[in-house]
C-alpha cells in the first residue's frame, strides 16, 4: 500500500500521517506498518473516537489476540501502536503506551555476542602467532588479516571469501563487494592500517597477481571455504581463551561487533545518530534501516551507562524486536 493511496477516516488520521511521514524520513519504505495503521484508523472511525487522544480502552481493543493469529503478526500490532503512542506522547497528547513487557523478542533464535575490546586482541594476538603450515603455507598470514577484516568492515563471511584482487584498490584503500545479500553492491572503505596490512598481504601471498584471483586464495584453488574458515575460528577462540558454544560466538559476530562499537562510539560523543544511521546502512549493505537499528537496540541493552543517553534521544528509531543472525 502506498501512502499517497491512504486516506485516514479518524479523528487520528493527520496524526496517524504524520507519524508514517516521520519513519519513512528517516528510512522505513513502512509498507506494512502503513496499513496495520490504515486497519487502526478504521478501528478508531467506528468506534466513533471524538477527542485526539490513544484511550487505554481503544489500545486493549486493537491489540487483543484474535482467533488463529500468530504470536508475530499480534506482536506487530503491539509495536505499531506503541509506537504511535510515543509519537502522540512526544507531541504533547495523551496516550496510553501499552507494556513492552508483554513483547516477545524471541523472533530468531540467534542472540549476537559482541566481543570485547579485550577479547578483539587477544583473538588477533592469537592469529598473529599462528604457525606456519607446509599444507597451507599462507594460513599463518591469512587469518590475522581476514579477521581484522571482518571486524574493521563490518563484512559478511562470504562476502570477504569472494573478493578478488580486481575488487581491492590498494591505492585509495577500498574493497568493492559484488554478489551480496540481497543483490546490492557497495564500495567499503578500509581504515588506514588495515589498507596497509592488505597491501602487505597481497604482497606476500599473490606472487603471480591476477585481477581473477581470490583474495583469500585456499591451496587447493579457489577461495578458502567459510567451513574451513570457520573451523580455524573455533581453534582461535580456544587459543584464545574465548569460550564457545552451540550458539556462538560465530564469524558473523565480528560483524554484528563492528556495527555496535561503531554506534557506541557515535552515542558517546553525542553525534547525531539519526543522520548517520543511514551511512551505517549503507557500509553495511542493509536493504533499508531496519537492520541497522535494531543494533542500536542492542548497542542501549549491552551498555546501561548510555541507554538512557540513546533512549532520550533516539527512541524513535529503536526498534521493539531483535534480530536475524544474518543482517
Amino acid at each position: 500500500m502506498s501512502k499517497e493511496s491512504v486516506v485516514f477516516q479518524s479523528i487520528l488520521g493527520p496524526l496517524i500521517d504524520g507519524y508514517i511521514e516521520e519513519k519513512t524520513s528517516v528510512g522505513y519504505k513502512y509498507i506494512k506498518g502503513s496499513s496495520l495503521l490504515n486497519q487502526f484508523d478504521t478501528l478508531a472511525a467506528n468506534e466513533n473516537l471524538r477527542d485526539i487522544k490513544l484511550p487505554k480502552e481503544l489500545v486493549f481493543l486493537w491489540t487483543e489476540k484474535r482467533p488463529n493469529e500468530t504470536v508475530s503478526t499480534r506482536n506487530g500490532r503491539i509495536s505499531i501502536i506503541r509506537g504511535l503512542a510515543k509519537y502522540m506522547v512526544r507531541l504533547g497528547y495523551e496516550a496510553y503506551i501499552f507494556p513492552a513487557a508483554t513483547i516477545s523478542i524471541d523472533r530468531y533464535s540467534y542472540v549476537p555476542y559482541i566481543f570485547s575490546e579485550i577479547e578483539l586482541k587477544n583473538i588477533f594476538t592469537t592469529c598473529d602467532m599462528y604457525p606456519f603450515s607446509d599444507v597451507s603455507p599462507n594460513r599463518h598470514l591469512t587469518l590475522p588479516f581476514l579477521f581484522r577484516m571482518l571486524y574493521g568492515c563490518g563484512l559478511r563471511i562470504s562476502e570477504a571469501l569472494n573478493l578478488k584482487l580486481k575488487d581491492v584498490d590498494l591505492g585509495n584503500g577500498t574493497l568493492f563487494i559484488r554478489d551480496a545479500k540481497f543483490g546490492k553492491e557497495r564500495k567499503v572503505p578500509m581504515t588506514d592500517t588495515l589498507t596497509k596490512r592488505c597491501r602487505l598481504y597481497v604482497k606476500e601471498t599473490h606472487h603471480i597477481e591476477s585481477s581473477d584471483n581470490y583474495l583469500f586464495q585456499s591451496p587447493y584453488g579457489g577461495h578458502y571455504k567459510e567451513s574451513t574458515i570457520y573451523k580455524l575460528f573455533r581453534e582461535i577462540l580456544w587459543k584464545a581463551g574465548i569460550s564457545h558454544s552451540g550458539k556462538g560466538p560465530r564469524l558473523h559476530d565480528f560483524r554484528h561487533t563492528f556495527a555496535v562499537h561503531c554506534l557506541k562510539k557515535w552515542v558517546l560523543n553525542e553525534e547525531d545518530i539519526t543522520n548517520l544511521l543511514p551511512y551505517l546502512s549503507a557500509f553495511l549493505g542493509h536493504v533499508d534501516l531496519r537492520g541497522t537499528q535494531h543494533y542500536l537496540r542492542l548497542t542501549a541493552d549491552l551498555y546501561p551507562k548510555i541507554i538512557a543517553s540513546v533512549e532520550q534521544n533516539f527512541s524513535t528509531i529503536i526498534p521493539e524486536v531483535s534480530f536475524s543472525e544474518t543482517d
